[in-house]
């Protein structure tokens, strides 16, 4: 029973990966009531072993919620393509899904604007283009 106790708690991520959604949130529910357990015992004075387990049991809570939202997301992301794929138009993405960098990038111009060039600016580059000079060698 010692052993059966311990599985749960030291869980891999690519283990998880191949589990469904049930299966997860039923090895979430066994993980919070062992580490409630482990609490229990941690306040009456339990054995140094279980002190210990506490931080891999929450570890792994962290473990199998990661996953579970990973899998989440990458489910949301493959709708909302398959629906792209019927629309005609942009699809945006909401906007947790979208990439976060930084304020100063996400609201930076494009290359393609920062590239343009004023009507002016092109019909000068046009009658004064830029002067090629021959160089001794």
């Amino acid at each position: 029973t010692a052993a059966a106790a311990a599985a749960p708690s030291d869980c891999k991520a690519h283990e998880l990966r191949g589990k469904n959604k049930t299966e997860l949130e039923g090895q979430l529910k066994d993980l919070k009531s062992e580490l409630s357990a482990l609490r229990v015992a941690k306040v009456t004075g339990g054995a140094p072993n279980k002190l210990s387990k506490i931080k891999s049991v929450r570890k792994s809570v962290a473990r199998v919620l990661t996953v579970y939202r990973q899998s989440q997301r990458s489910a949301l992301k493959a709708k909302i393509d398959d629906d792209a794929t019927k629309k005609k138009g942009k699809v945006h993405l909401p906007l947790d899904m979208r990439f976060k960098k930084t304020r100063a990038i996400r609201k930076r111009l494009t290359k393609e604007q920062t590239n343009k060039k004023t009507l002016k600016a092109s019909k000068k580059a046009a009658a004064f283009p830029q002067r090629k000079f021959a160089l001794k060698a």
